[in-house]
């Protein structure tokens, strides 16, 4: 399915080299300002144009076509909808006879028995985190007070990430990345036991990004090296402030008054320059290719303010009303 949420729901919609791309937003309230200059900043922040990026260039010109009037949210749906216009399909179709190493187009043309929209990866491309950013500007606009910022921190296993950008370039290869995300002045208590825990509602959303191969939370997979009397964050006060963070921010699956901080692991984008070899489904040998097209060196550049977003739709999704 592609919505996602209860009390904040969402619902994604488009293809990558269709006419348009956008987001459903149902669950929010009444009287929040909200016009399309609001989404200026976070929309500009994914745009390619670094070094190591897609030549592909939108306008990425958000229409808000319903559930805003007068500049306010009416608390109806709000749709906000982003069209196509810089679009080369023909670049994609050899790809239908003979699938992309690390894409969907196999999987998609078996699940949706041919008849997917394949140009450019349809509804399986990246361009649709575009939707989630947009919609987690409505949901940073719920959030009062609380901040929220990632960072891309490494990339191709190296904290020199313009060197490594290079590098890939050099070698028409692709490297991936680490992004590492905090949030600040959550109240206490958010998120369930369980599967509703804070970290199962964020990594839901972390999973639905292309590209996302891990996410960890605190001291992550560390902590299975550590000892208790190490990992343990010692309680200082009745805020809920500890001495040190490994838990990330969460305990028992709820916020415990301290920063909320995670990293997800991206991996390299699947579009290379370099030769590859793939089954073709016409011939049924595995054969020879070359991907067209125009495509991320490092995917993960753009990637933080995305995750910036899934943050932000997680917590609107968790918050709690106090009566």
């Amino acid at each position: 399915m592609n919505s996602f949420g209860n009390t904040f729901r969402i619902n994604i919609f488009g293809e990558s080299h269709g006419p348009a791309i956008g987001v459903c937003i149902d669950g929010c309230p009444p009287g929040v300002a909200l016009t399309e200059a609001d989404f200026d900043a976070d929309l500009s922040r994914r745009k390619p144009g670094a070094k190591g990026t897609t030549p592909r260039k939108e306008a990425d010109q958000p229409e808000l076509i319903s559930g805003v009037f007068n500049g306010y949210t009416t608390g109806a749906p709000i749709t906000i909808q982003f069209v196509n216009k810089n679009t080369r399909p023909r670049d994609y179709s050899a790809f239908k006879r003979q699938p992309r190493p690390g894409h969907a187009d196999f999987v998609a043309s078996q699940r949706f028995k041919g008849f997917q929209d394949h140009r450019g990866g349809g509804h399986f491309s990246g361009r649709l985190t575009l939707a989630l950013v947009a919609a987690g500007v409505v949901a940073k606009k719920l959030l009062d007070g609380i901040t929220i910022k990632a960072a891309l921190i490494e990339a191709g296993g190296s904290t020199d990430i313009d060197a490594a950008v290079e590098e890939a370039l050099q070698a028409g290869d692709s490297i991936g990345g680490l992004v590492e995300c905090t949030a600040d002045n959550i109240p206490l208590g958010w998120g369930e036991p369980f599967f509703d825990s804070v970290e199962s509602v964020i990594s839901h959303l972390a999973f639905a990004v292309p590209a996302i191969k891990g996410i960890s939370f605190g001291s992550g997979f560390q902590a299975a090296s550590m000892r208790g009397s190490e990992h343990n964050d010692p309680l200082l006060d009745d805020t809920g402030k500890t001495r040190t963070n490994n838990a990330g921010g969460i305990t028992g699956g709820m916020t415990n008054g301290n920063p909320l901080v995670f990293r997800v692991a991206v991996k390299p984008t699947s579009s290379i320059a370099r030769e590859q070899h793939s089954l073709n489904t016409e011939t049924q040998k595995v054969e020879a290719m070359k991907v067209t097209g125009r495509h991320d060196a490092c995917i993960a550049l753009r990637v933080p303010v995305v995750i910036e977003a899934i943050t932000a739709i997680a917590l609107a999704e968790l918050k709690r009303v106090e009566a």
